[in-house]
């Protein structure tokens, strides 16, 4: 009979990891990157304000491109630039000599992002960038790279250090190239008068989006959906109405429309707790709050949350410039539709 085999030996464990090595490390990678950053500072200069007026006048869009890492950077630098006012889209370098060189036209400007500079599949597309008179703005960090001297402006993104320890992975060169991209984006925002509002339209999906473009006209009921009874209605109409439109109150309005006051969820627990109130016939004008918080349909989604929170209500009447009643929103509305 044969010897039963061994148990295999286990694997040795894995040595635990070194805290101090890696917080040690990683504020390494911290500072060296800081320090690419701030030399950027002092090469904002001639060449920056060059660039900014080329893409400034550009009756086109901006073209960013670039290989590898450095094309990582350009799409988001082409990504923030057309979401902050300056139309630009990222063109992938070795497609372009593959046909997508087409997207490029006269009226554009190219942005090439390469560390080396010499990178193949940029260079190869140069020529005939050139050959078509468009701009050219090259962003390396080497100044007398093929780039840098073939570009109309050249923006140095050179870094003492990379952060990675072998000096190989791209680093700090690739933050380098980001902030100065964010730079670009940000000097053309401001020149060009770029407002929250002209953001917003651009993410309309966005929270922001939503804060600065929806209006309470968006969101409001109307019509039939308006709670609503005369100043003559006894308390128990008031609550018939209320019941029907689920909105936790109803409006009370005079025989022109015009808003006399409004009577609340609040004002219902307050009647009942009084003896001397019969909920059948008691005017609901005795108990309704004169003169309570209202807001205009072409006000900002936002405001109504703002004036809700602020005042400890829950819902709102919305009334025209005669004070006429025209609409009504409460806080679930305005959580559906992601204001809040």
């Amino acid at each position: 009979m044969n010897a039963p085999n061994p148990s295999p030996t286990p694997p040795a464990s894995r040595s635990l990891l070194d805290a101090t090595a890696l917080i040690a490390s990683a504020q390494t990678v911290i500072d060296t990157e800081a320090r690419a950053i701030v030399a950027l500072r002092g090469r904002i200069g001639t060449d920056f304000l060059r660039a900014c007026q080329l893409m400034f006048d550009c009756n086109g869009r901006v073209v960013v491109s670039g290989m590898g890492k450095s094309g990582h950077v350009a799409r988001k630098i082409a990504a923030t630039m057309a979401s902050t006012g300056t139309p630009a889209f990222f063109v992938h370098p070795g497609e372009a000599s593959h046909g997508d060189l087409g997207m490029i036209t006269r009226k554009d400007v190219v942005l090439a992002l390469s560390n080396s500079g010499e990178t193949d599949e940029l260079l190869m597309i140069v020529p005939q960038i050139k050959r078509q008179g468009i701009a050219l703005v090259a962003m390396t960090g080497n100044r007398e790279s093929s780039l840098a001297r073939l570009a109309d402006v050249h923006l140095d993104t050179s870094v003492p250090a990379e952060a990675c320890p072998l000096g190989l992975a791209p680093t700090s060169s690739t933050t380098a190239a980001l902030v100065m991209g964010d730079a670009l984006a940000i000097a053309l925002l401001e020149a060009r008068g770029f407002t929250n509002e002209d953001f917003a339209r651009s993410h309309p999906a966005g929270s922001l989006g939503r804060q600065l473009l929806l209006k309470i006209s968006d969101v409001m009921h109307t019509g039939d959906q308006i709670p609503c009874v005369r100043t003559d209605a006894s308390m128990s109409e008031a609550l018939v109405e209320m019941t029907r439109k689920g909105l936790g109150m109803t409006a009370i309005v005079d025989g022109q429309g015009r808003l006399a006051g409004v009577f609340t969820d609040g004002d219902l627990r307050r009647a009942v707790d009084d003896d001397d109130i019969d909920l059948r016939s008691t005017a609901v004008t005795r108990l309704m709050t004169a003169q309570p918080k209202t807001i205009s349909a072409d006000r900002l989604a936002v405001e109504a949350a703002q004036l809700m929170e602020a005042h400890k209500i829950h819902a709102l009447l919305v009334v025209d410039a005669g004070q006429r009643l025209v609409g009504a929103l409460n806080i679930h509305d305005l959580l559906r539709a992601r204001v809040v």
